[in-house]
C-alpha cells in the first residue's frame, strides 16, 4: 500500500477501497489488468474496518460486524480468504431474539433443530424453511446477482423463494401463532430498514434465515478488517495498488486509465461527473432513494452481557427489540421520520468465539439502531435501556462508549448518506432497478465509468458481488473494444 508518489499508467483505476472496490480491483487484477486504488481516508476498508474505538486493546469493528453473506459469497470463494490468514469464527446460535420473561427465540443449526425451540410453530417453520435451505445453491447466486436480467439458472427454485419473498414480513408473520417465530422473522426482516408491512422485506428475511442454517453468521477472528487486509494482500500479489488519503474531487482529476470503477453512491457520482453526464442520466440518478440512518454505539464492557435467556449468552448477534408488532411499530416511526422510544437494535458480541477483541475477561460490544435519515439525535440512552430489559446489569460493566449518529456516519463515511449504511433504501423498484432502470446497472452513461457500490445490485452487506460483476462488465467492455 503507498500514500503517495508517482507511479506507471495504470490498466483500471478504482475509487474506494470498501469490499467492493477491493473486489472489483481483484477482479480486474485477475484478468491481467495492472490496476490503482484510490482511496480518501487514511486506512483502507470503508465500512469493513476495526479499530480501538473506546480504549486501549478493544478491537471493534467500525461498521460491518457478522459475515452470513461473505460466508456464502461466490467471489469470497474464490478469494481464498483463509490462505491470507482469515478465520471466520461462527457461534453456536447465530443470532437470538429475546422476549420478556427471560425468553428467546434462537436460530441455531439446522431448520429442524431451531424449529424444536418454537412449540406450535415448529412444523410451520420446518415447511418454510427446510426447501430454501435444500434449494441455497440454487437460490443464492441468483440472489447476488442483477435481477431481471437473465433467466433464473434454476426457475423453480427461484419461483419457490419468490412466492414467498416477495411479500410483507407482515403477511409472511401470519403462518405463526407464537411470539418466538414471529419474532425471529421480524429481526432479521428488519435489517431491511423498512417497515415490515413493505413488499420483500419476507424475501431478504428468508435470505437470512437459509444462510444461517446453511453457514451460519460468522465472525472474523481479530475483527473486519482482516476481510480487506486479505483482499490488498492478494491485489499486491497481482501487482496493484492502493494509495489512501487521496480524495478524488472530480472524474477529470483522476489518472489515465481505460476503465475506471467508482465504488460511491449515485449522489457522488454526480457531484464527481459534472458536466460530462448527460442531463437524461443526471436526472435518474438524482431519483435514486436513500434509506434510513444508523446511530451506532460501541462499548467496552468489564464483562459478558448478562442476558437473561442463555441462547443469548451464546449468539454472536441478537436482535434487541421484543416481539414482532414492537419491531413493526420500531421500524414504521423510522420510515414516518420518528425517532422510536423502544427502538429495534442490532448487537454483535463478539467475544462468545473471538475472546481477543478485548483484554481477558473483558467484552466489546458493537449496536445500533435505526434512525432518520440525517439525525443528530444520540440514541444511546434508549439503546441500552433495551439492552438493560432483556439484561439486567448491564449498564454496570460499561467502562467506555463510543458514539456515531448518522449525520456523524455520513461524516466519517461518505458513502453511508443520512447515515444510509445499506447504500440505497430497499424498495421494490430500487430491488430490481438499482441505481437506475439501465440494462446492465454498473455501466454508466459516460463511456468507460462503471458505478460498484452497494447502490448497485445485489446491495447492501460485505459480499464483493456489486465490485465483481463491476469488473466483469468493464473487462467485457474492454474485449469488445479490443475486438476479442
Amino acid at each position: 500500500m503507498t500514500s503517495s508518489g508517482a507511479r506507471a499508467r495504470a490498466d483500471a483505476v478504482v475509487v474506494g477501497s470498501g469490499p467492493n472496490g477491493l473486489a472489483a480491483a481483484v477482479t480486474l487484477a485477475r484478468a491481467g489488468l495492472s490496476v490503482h486504488v484510490l482511496e480518501g481516508a487514511d486506512m483502507p476498508g470503508g465500512g469493513c474496518r476495526t479499530q480501538e474505538l473506546t480504549l486501549p486493546g478493544y478491537w471493534h469493528d467500525v461498521c460491518s460486524a457478522v459475515h452470513p453473506l461473505a460466508s456464502a459469497s461466490p467471489f469470497f470463494a474464490g478469494a481464498g480468504l483463509a490462505a491470507h490468514g482469515v478465520r471466520l469464527l461462527t457461534p453456536k446460535v447465530a443470532f437470538a431474539h429475546p422476549l420478556d420473561g427471560g425468553r428467546a427465540a434462537a436460530v441455531s443449526g439446522s431448520a429442524e433443530q431451531t424449529a424444536l425451540g418454537l412449540g406450535a410453530d415448529g412444523r410451520a417453520y420446518s415447511q418454510l424453511l427446510q426447501p430454501l435451505v435444500r434449494d441455497m445453491p440454487a437460490i443464492l447466486p441468483d440472489l447476488l446477482a442483477p435481477l431481471g436480467r437473465s433467466l433464473p439458472a434454476h426457475p423453480v427454485a427461484m419461483a419457490r423463494f419468490g412466492l414467498e419473498g416477495l411479500l410483507p414480513a407482515s403477511v409472511l408473520a401470519r403462518r405463526f401463532s407464537g411470539d418466538e417465530a414471529k419474532a425471529l422473522l421480524a429481526g432479521v426482516a428488519g435489517h431491511t430498514m423498512r417497515p415490515l408491512t413493505a413488499p420483500l422485506t419476507s424475501g431478504f428475511g428468508l435470505m437470512f434465515l437459509m444462510i444461517a442454517h446453511s453457514v451460519g453468521w460468522p465472525l472474523v477472528e481479530g475483527g473486519s478488517a482482516r476481510i480487506v487486509d486479505a483482499l490488498i494482500a492478494e491485489l499486491s500479489a497481482l501487482g496493484g495498488r492502493v494509495e489512501t488519503g487521496r480524495w478524488v474531487q472530480s472524474l477529470d482529476g483522476l489518472p489515465a486509465a481505460r476503465a475506471v470503477i467508482l465504488d460511491v453512491t449515485p449522489r457522488q457520482f454526480v457531484a464527481l461527473a459534472g458536466s460530462r453526464l448527460p442531463a437524461r442520466h443526471r436526472a435518474a440518478l438524482e431519483r435514486f432513494r436513500y434509506g434510513p440512518g444508523v446511530c451506532k454505539v460501541d462499548w467496552a464492557l468489564s464483562g459478558p452481557v448478562p442476558w437473561q435467556a442463555p441462547a443469548c449468552l451464546e449468539a454472536g448477534t441478537v436482535h434487541v427489540c421484543g416481539t414482532f408488532a414492537e419491531v413493526a411499530q420500531s421500524e414504521a416511526d423510522v420510515a414516518a421520520g420518528r425517532h422510536p422510544e423502544r427502538p429495534f437494535c442490532l448487537v454483535a458480541q463478539p467475544g462468545v468465539v473471538d475472546p481477543g477483541r478485548a483484554p481477558a475477561g473483558k467484552q466489546t460490544l458493537w449496536g445500533y439502531c435505526h434512525v432518520p435519515a440525517g439525525s443528530t439525535v444520540d440514541m444511546t440512552a434508549r439503546i441500552e435501556a433495551q439492552i438493560e430489559r432483556f439484561a439486567p446489569g448491564f449498564r454496570d460493566l460499561i467502562l467506555a462508549r463510543s458514539v456515531r449518529t448518522a449525520a456523524e456516519q455520513e461524516r466519517h463515511n461518505p458513502n453511508y448518506i443520512g447515515g444510509d449504511i445499506s447504500g440505497g433504501a430497499s424498495t421494490l423498484r430500487q430491488t430490481f432497478l438499482r441505481p437506475t432502470p439501465r440494462w446492465n446497472p454498473y455501466r454508466t452513461a459516460i463511456p468507460g465509468v462503471y458505478l460498484c457500490s452497494s447502490s448497485t445490485p445485489p446491495g447492501g452487506g460485505v459480499h464483493g458481488m456489486c465490485g465483481d460483476w463491476a469488473a466483469r462488465t468493464a473487462l467485457a467492455d474492454l474485449r469488445r473494444a479490443n475486438g476479442s
